[in-house]
């Protein structure tokens, strides 16, 4: 059985050109700590907060080289199976159910609108020890260009149901089209529409949230380290956060969980 529910955020790691640049970067805003890279998984090198693994860093592998951008695995019991509901999905499998010692077995895939994403089958690795709270992973949420075909995929793939903030419109009385996806009723994941203020080049991805202890030192650290700030700090119901990209073009979001402003929302269930 999964170590996590199935359809649960379970993991993130992120590959990087120069891996000592990225270390030293999340170091320095998230307070990370590095263990020993293991060579025999491509230099796969974990990222704790207070001793408990929260993330990895990895280099390329040849031919690999590119962008660097987080990846968000989700739970499963049989790495095979959900391969088979992406394909049946109309997503895409890249790189088919690999075994990685007696870690796990994982996957990588992206669904019909393009956002990539990652699979983890438990095995003696069951993923984030630590989460909600400073330097973990606490929240996702994937932007897409087709909403449409991502509500279709990930409830197909996983067992997500759907829920929608309701009556939530923005400043122009335009309704937000912002969605959930919950497992046993419990929100695990977001489901935004990218707009025109993203640019052609920005592909469809998941947003991975960190968790900090405020949001506006964490922002100050990572602009002074070369980091960009492409939104906020803004306050929510949620808590203060902000979107920003590492010196690496790396996506990631950083937010204060404890800064909360406003009532929270409203939410509905969809059919």
């Amino acid at each position: 059985m999964a170590a996590q529910a199935e359809g649960m955020p379970c993991w993130a790691d992120a590959m990087f050109t120069d891996v000592e640049a990225a270390k030293d970067f999340y170091g320095d805003v998230l307070g990370w700590t590095f263990g020993e890279s293991a060579s025999e998984f491509g230099d796969y090198t974990q990222a704790y907060a207070d001793g408990r693994a929260v993330a990895a860093v990895v280099p390329p592998m040849p031919g690999q080289e590119g962008h660097s951008a987080w990846c968000l695995y989700f739970a499963s019991p049989d790495a095979a199976a959900t391969a088979a509901k992406i394909r049946a999905g109309g997503g895409e499998v890249l790189m088919d159910p690999m075994t990685v010692g007696d870690f796990g077995t994982m996957l990588l895939a992206r669904d019909p609108s393009g956002v990539a994403f990652g699979v983890w089958q438990a095995g003696t690795h069951e993923g984030f020890e630590k989460r909600g709270a400073a330097g973990a992973y606490c929240w996702a949420e994937i932007f897409t260009r087709e909403p449409d075909k991502a509500d279709a995929f990930f409830p197909a793939v996983f067992p997500f149901g759907v829920q929608r903030i309701a009556g939530d419109a923005d400043t122009d009385g335009e309704e937000i089209d912002f969605k959930l996806f919950t497992l046993g009723g419990d929100p695990v994941l977001g489901r935004m529409v990218m707009g025109e203020e993203f640019p052609p080049e920005v592909p469809p991805h998941i947003q991975v949230f960190f968790a900090v202890g405020d949001c506006d030192v964490a922002v100050a650290k990572a602009t002074e380290r070369g980091g960009e700030l492409k939104f906020g700090p803004m306050d929510s119901p949620f808590g203060r956060f902000a979107a920003l990209t590492d010196p690496q073009g790396a996506a990631f979001a950083v937010i204060d969980l404890g800064a909360t402003t406003g009532k929270m929302p409203e939410l509905t269930d969809e059919k």
